[in-house]
């Protein structure tokens, strides 16, 4: 099978939409033995022709044109990763689509599945191009559907979505949580084994938004739980950590770690917090780590009913006063929350994968 993902960029930058279709492609080769040829989008990617074994090109422009000539012609099946502002300034890449429109035509038997990581984007602001390219984006996603063979997600909200806009074409959207990308440990230990330490982990905006806007319901988690110590972990670069009051917690800036050691400090940690939209948790790859590793999560924000599996008090702790009794249970609360995540993790994702792409 002459399989290509197409992604809008892949390590060495930071993208979670190049880490999720690097590690798809690792799982696909060890359970499936499927290759994967990677096309990088982004003109300006500095990487290598080659990464984790698979082939990688570098698109030269973002024309049609030029998206056409550079896919391989023994090309039988395209895996879309279709996040809008990945392919295009103001989230509208016409260039992708009419592309890809071109390559079906061309050649109509061959297969494309599109991962909708977004369905589209837009904004409230009416001084701002997303706002008045909306219903440009909206028909650019209908095209997209018209022409994409099968379709799978990440929400059940987008998933709704896309039978909508396919008006009856696509009818069964699998829709799967994203996946840990720090790896997804066999054996987790019990919280009651694990260094009594509170983990605030990702990119500097994420771990911003705990100090600034979450530093009360920071420090009433390291209150309730009793932690001794808070490890900041993530690329610290041009930013300085707050001071913090958290009492007696001892404050640890971990920086910059690699995916393994990072493996290792949520592993041997009860806590992981995140100040995250409660209703989407289930795309959060910070979320996912903290599952992954069978931590007790707690986010800042609460969610109203269960929203992709996910319920307040059940499979995340706020910490709140109205939840106090839910966190008597701190174990129960981080199986559920491990169970939840077994049910969409990384071969989880192949086997659906493998299946919608027909193998």
């Amino acid at each position: 099978m002459n399989f290509l993902q197409i992604v809008p960029r892949l390590p060495p930058t930071v993208d979670g939409v190049g880490d999720y279709a690097l590690n798809l492609a690792c799982q696909l080769h060890k359970y499936f033995s499927i290759n994967t040829h990677f096309l990088v989008c982004d003109p300006g990617w500095d990487g290598e022709t080659e990464i984790e074994g698979f082939s990688v090109s570098r698109l030269k422009g973002r024309t049609t044109k030029i998206l056409i000539e550079q896919v391989p012609r023994e090309t039988t099946s395209i895996l879309l990763h279709y996040v809008g502002y990945g392919y295009a300034k103001r989230g509208y890449p016409l260039w992708l689509i009419e592309g890809l429109q071109g390559w079906k035509c061309d050649r109509p038997q061959l297969h494309l599945v599109t991962m909708f990581h977004e369905v589209r984007s837009s904004s409230r602001k009416l001084w701002t191009s997303s706002f008045w390219l909306t219903p440009l984006k909206k028909r650019l996603v209908i095209r997209l559907l018209k022409i994409s063979d099968r379709c799978l997600t990440s929400k059940q909200l987008y998933a709704q979505s896309i039978k909508e806009l396919s008006q009856g074409k696509h009818t069964n959207i699998p829709a799967l949580p994203v996946f840990s990308n720090l790896g997804e440990p066999q054996n987790v230990p019990p919280l009651s084994l694990r260094q009594n330490r509170l983990v605030v982990f990702g990119r500097m905006n994420s771990r911003k938004r705990v100090y600034f806007q979450s530093l009360e319901q920071l420090h009433y988690t390291c209150q309730i739980l009793n932690i001794e110590e808070l490890w900041d972990v993530g690329d610290a670069s041009g930013y300085v950590i707050p001071e913090l009051d958290l009492g007696q917690v001892n404050i640890i800036k971990k920086g910059k770690q690699s995916a393994q050691e990072i493996s290792t400090i949520l592993l041997n940690s009860k806590v992981g917090f995140l100040d995250y939209n409660p209703n989407f948790l289930g795309k959060s790859g910070i979320f996912a780590a903290y599952t992954a590793h069978g931590m007790l999560p707690v986010n800042s924000h609460e969610g109203e009913g269960m929203i992709d599996g996910l319920e307040c008090g059940k499979h995340y702790w706020v910490p709140e006063p109205k939840y106090q009794h839910s966190i008597n249970q701190p174990q129960a609360i981080a199986d559920a929350a491990h169970q939840w995540y077994r049910t969409h993790d990384l071969t989880t994702h192949a086997q659906c994968f493998a299946r919608e792409l027909g193998l």
